[in-house]
């Protein structure tokens, strides 16, 4: 990068500086929030566990604000001027060169502008739209990793046991040991080429906490081979550790990294670097969905943004109305040649829907800020994004003003949305079906009683459970992504349809009893397999409970007294056999 002459501008100087003064701030809490995680982990204090993950989000939120407020005050100009947002980029732009962690502090200084300015301003002369930097592969990681090499593969495990960061002593040392060699032996020994006594393993040095577990995370390096290594560690509550399973490949790992699952508390110092680090092992994953994992949502959106720009520049179709059943409360539209969904909260809501934008977005803000346990898709919300108008199709844009009105501005080239939320294409449960063999459907039913009873253990109530409203991962997960009637369970008022008293009751149109709002009548649960007889008979032999009162009611009296479900991100088949049973079995994958 060509360094830029000083600029002599003191309030953009000042400026600059106070905006790398609260970024500072902000990552110096963000580290300390994931330093803390080790002890929360260690401790079991697993309601801790949730309240820091939503206090972390909103530190991000807290720290801009601060970051305007004291703007203000050190500045003796017009802080909405433009042209001394110029200034003060070029300003910052110096400071921030060769930051190990500029990448971040760049989309800090763009929430800040973004706080004070509309979006319709955006400029790469005055935020930062693309980076001032050249991102490039690190010259050498070993500042993030441990190398292990010149022993036995079990020695080698034992090492990595043994020098982990935990506090905690292992269950048992050499039954995990057993367990991981035997995955080892099967998985990635046949695979290798060189000499075994030349196999490197890399950890990172920072162990990657979520919900219940811990993850130590790194590769295995043979040549020009890399095989993914993780150990999943959980605490037994009783003072010990032990290793639930080990994964040496890919997609496993992309499962432990899924966009339907909560970001990780761990120390990264050096987020590009461990970005770097984890995309090699994981090619398919963009680099949004990286930095969103490991718990910089914000920056997240940044590279979101830049990608969907860079897509559009290399595409040529339109935008269309999303394939499927429309729905009564947002109006979605996709690119064929990306795998995005856009969702815009309509202007007016058909009967019988009675909740309001704001309600809406309330409903999205929960799920951001509630633990997804692997069956929430992650929505990124949007303010004024603009799009090129000759990429959207006449039919959708004859649409969003049919419905949408409120929410956008069209102009001589662009449209601006000025609402939106972003959220990973998947083939809605009622298409795919249509499609599936009966070895397919049966899966699909099987995921889709696991993804309501897992949503309900975790304290969700999904409200609308039409096929509709659920989709179909490319790893064949069944996944929520319709939340606009989303509650908490225990808000919920579950009932058993009263007998009518007398004939006159019995032969009444509709319902006879009255009904609250919060009132919800499992046995009607049936409705939502409309037209698909076979897949209702496949679900009803395996998920029938969810017909019953008492499924619902047990569950909200365990959620009331404390209890903290985790669905380990991983089949239940590959869990290591200790001998014991988990209380959680039956919330497993």
């Amino acid at each position: 990068m060509a360094v830029q002459p000083l600029i002599h501008n003191s309030t953009a100087r000042r400026m600059a500086k106070t905006i790398l003064n609260g970024f500072r701030s902000y990552f110096a809490d963000y580290l300390n929030s994931t330093l803390s995680a080790k002890a929360r982990f260690e401790k079991a204090d697993w309601h801790g566990v949730q309240q820091a993950n939503v206090d972390r989000l909103e530190l991000y939120k807290l720290k801009v604000a601060q970051t305007v407020q004291y703007l203000g005050m050190v500045t003796n100009k017009d802080i909405a001027n433009l042209e001394l947002w110029r200034e003060a980029k070029t300003a910052y732009t110096q400071l921030v060169f060769n930051f190990p962690n500029f990448e971040i502090a760049e989309t800090f200084f763009n929430s800040v502008f973004s706080d004070i300015h509309d979006h319709d301003k955006i400029d790469d002369d005055i935020i930062y739209v693309l980076s001032s930097q050249l991102i490039e592969a690190p010259a050498a990681e070993y500042s993030i990793f441990v190398r292990y090499e010149g022993e036995g593969f079990r020695e080698t495990f034992y090492r990595i046991l043994k020098e982990s960061e935990f506090s905690l002593p292992g269950e048992d040392i050499q039954l995990d040991l057993d367990c991981i060699m035997e995955v080892f032996n099967q998985e990635v020994v046949p695979k290798l080429k060189g000499p075994h006594a030349e196999i490197k393993f890399d950890l990172l040095e920072s162990t990657f906490y979520r919900g219940k577990a811990a993850y130590m995370v790194g590769r295995v390096v043979d040549g020009d081979q890399r095989f993914p290594l993780a150990l999943v560690f959980l605490n037994t509550e009783e003072g010990n550790l032990y290793v639930d399973t080990a994964i040496f490949n890919a997609d496993d790992l992309s499962v432990l990294f899924s966009f339907t699952r909560n970001h990780f508390m761990v120390d990264a110092p050096l987020p590009y670097q461990y970005s770097h680090f984890l995309k090699k092992l994981m090619p398919r994953k963009l680099d949004y969905e990286i930095y969103n994992s490991l718990g910089f949502p914000k920056h997240a959106k940044t590279e979101f943004y830049r990608q969907l720009v860079g897509h559009l520049n290399n595409s040529d179709d339109e935008f269309i109305i999303a394939p499927g059943i429309k729905g009564m409360v947002m109006t979605v539209f996709t690119l064929p040649s990306y795998n995005i969904v856009f969702k815009i909260i309509k202007d007016k809501f058909a009967p019988p829907k009675e909740v309001t934008h704001q309600i809406v977005r309330e409903k999205y803000r929960l799920v951001s800020r509630h633990d997804r346990i692997g069956r929430m898709a992650d929505t990124q919300e949007f303010d004024n994004l603009a799009f090129p108008l000759d990429r959207f199709s006449d039919a959708l844009i004859e649409e969003l003003k049919k419905v949408a009105a409120s929410q956008i501005e069209i102009s001589d080239d662009r449209i601006v949305i000025k609402h939106l939320y972003t959220e990973r294409y998947m083939t809605p449960l009622n298409i795919y079906l249509e499609h599936a063999s009966d070895e397919e459907i049966r899966s699909a039913m099987e995921e889709y009683g696991n993804c309501i009873k897992q949503l309900a253990a975790a304290n969700i109530f999904p409200g609308d459970m039409p096929l509709k409203n659920f989709g179909v991962t490319r790893h064949g997960r069944v996944v929520f992504y319709d939340y606009d009637e989303i509650a908490t369970l225990t808000d919920c008022n579950f009932r058993k349809i009263p007998e009518p008293r007398n004939e006159h009751e019995e032969m009444q149109s509709g319902t006879w009893y009255t009904v609250g709002p919060d009132d919800i009548f499992p046995e009607e649960f049936r409705l939502f397999f409309s037209g698909n007889t076979k897949a209702r008979k496949m679900f009803e032999e395996m998920h029938s409970d969810l017909y019953e009162l008492s499924f619902w009611t047990n569950l909200q009296e365990q959620i009331r007294s404390g209890y903290v479900v985790d669905v380990f991100p991983y089949r239940r088949i590959k869990r290591f056999d200790r001998g014991k049973d988990s209380a959680l079995e039956v919330f497993s994958d």
